[in-house]
């Protein structure tokens, strides 16, 4: 076990102001005890269950719940109000992961689901779903993707067709989702009629008959609980429905969009969190190193303080109404990619034995692979850059054009 770093790194802190820096030390405290909570939840995901009482568990919840539902008193309120944010999140999320990721994947409370209902639900529908969070600790889940189709939102195959009685019956699978198997309440995605805004969002109680869910094996970020989901005449009635009363451009996609960019900069944040605690690890445990293994490590190091940088850009500028969607994806798929390099890294210079002799390594090793599958693969977001890219010389292309007319004529 290595003895943990005492306060939050600072690569990136002349974006934050004090409130956050506060709650990012804050929230590294936490990491000790976070770390060995993970490693019990790795050998036993159901395991959370024991440690839903202690701060550690109970505080990174607090932030993705409204206001008046979150627990009065118990935590410096400032603090939890700063880690409502997308950038508060994506800093409380970092240190929370150098501890264990998998605490954060394995507690029950909102996930991306609670930022749909935020997004498009009525008041009624909001005081359904927070309230039953407040009321008793709630496993939820966010049903996109499918088997055939992964997360491509607009090929969804899962239908809600008119039932006889009035009302919907929801048909379909769901695949890869978190928590799904366990949770007692989620939304999902499903298509109610063709084209883009023949998608719907639907709140679904997992007690309703024709629902099941399975738990697939995992090797790594075991806490999620990833599970396959099957819909068989699901009974879905009126207000069950997210955003009846929008337009269809402002409900359905509209939801899984809105939360997937808010979201996806924790995914990064999660990765950089391991990345630094595997830095640290070979540091506590190999204090001194020859110069070309200590460029190698320092390469990795000034990797993960650019990709942090960027990715509190992005999510500061997504608290002040910029959506960056080329940006947020990049800064996704860099820190997956520099978590696995880490890891690898620290394996290497550890010893051919490493993840024999290092139980925390060989666990973290396991961990950081799923990051590259987590809110769309490299491929996905390199693609979204390119398009944004081209976008961007395209719209350029006019006024360029005009300027060298310009000075043409003279």
């Amino acid at each position: 076990m290595t003895e943990l770093r005492e306060a939050a790194p600072s690569a990136g802190t002349d974006l934050l102001d004090e409130r956050t820096r506060e709650l990012a030390d804050y929230c590294a405290a936490m990491t000790g005890r976070l770390r060995v909570i993970g490693q019990r939840l790795d050998r036993d995901p159901d395991a959370i269950t024991e440690f839903l009482h202690e701060p550690q568990v109970r505080f990174p919840v607090q932030g993705m719940l409204p206001p008046q539902y979150r627990s009065a008193g118990e935590f410096p309120a400032p603090l939890v109000a700063a880690s409502s944010t997308v950038l508060g999140q994506v800093v409380a999320t970092e240190q929370v992961a150098y501890g264990d990721p998998n605490v954060i994947l394995a507690s029950p409370g909102p996930s991306l689901s609670g930022g749909v209902v935020q997004a498009l639900a009525d008041e009624q529908q909001r005081q359904r779903y927070f309230g039953r969070l407040a009321a008793a600790p709630t496993h939820t889940f966010f049903a996109l993707t499918e088997p055939a189709k992964g997360s491509a939102a607009l090929e969804l195959e899962t239908t809600l067709t008119p039932a006889p009685g009035g009302g919907w019956l929801l048909n379909g699978a769901k695949c890869y989702i978190g928590n799904g198997a366990r949770a007692q309440l989620g939304v999902v995605f499903c298509r109610r009629a063709p084209g883009p805004w023949g998608i719907e969002a639907v709140l679904l109680d997992t007690s309703a008959p024709g629902f099941s869910g399975e738990l697939l094996p995992t090797v790594g970020l075991r806490g999620a609980r990833i599970s396959r989901l099957r819909f068989q005449d699901v009974a879905v009635a009126p207000e069950d429905l997210l955003g009846a009363d929008r337009s269809p451009s402002r409900r359905g996609l509209y939801g899984a969009t809105y939360i997937l960019y808010r979201f996806r900069p924790g995914i990064a944040a999660m990765a950089l969190g391991c990345a630094q605690a595997a830095c640290d690890y070979l540091r506590t445990h190999r204090a001194t190193l020859p110069r070309q293994d200590r460029h190698r490590l320092d390469g990795v190091l000034d990797r993960i303080a650019a990709v942090r940088h960027r990715t509190y850009a992005v999510a500061a500028a997504v608290d002040a109404g910029v959506v960056d969607v080329a940006g947020i994806g990049a800064v996704k798929a860099r820190a997956a990619r520099v978590a696995e390099d880490a890891t690898r890294l620290v394996a290497e210079l550890l010893g051919p034995a490493s993840l024999i002799e290092h139980p925390w390594l060989e666990k973290t090793y396991r961990d950081v692979r799923a990051f590259e599958l987590m809110e769309g693969t490299t491929n996905l977001h390199t693609m979204a850059a390119f398009q944004s890219l081209l976008r961007s010389r395209t719209a350029l292309q006019p006024a360029a054009q005009r300027a060298v007319d310009g000075a043409a004529r003279h």
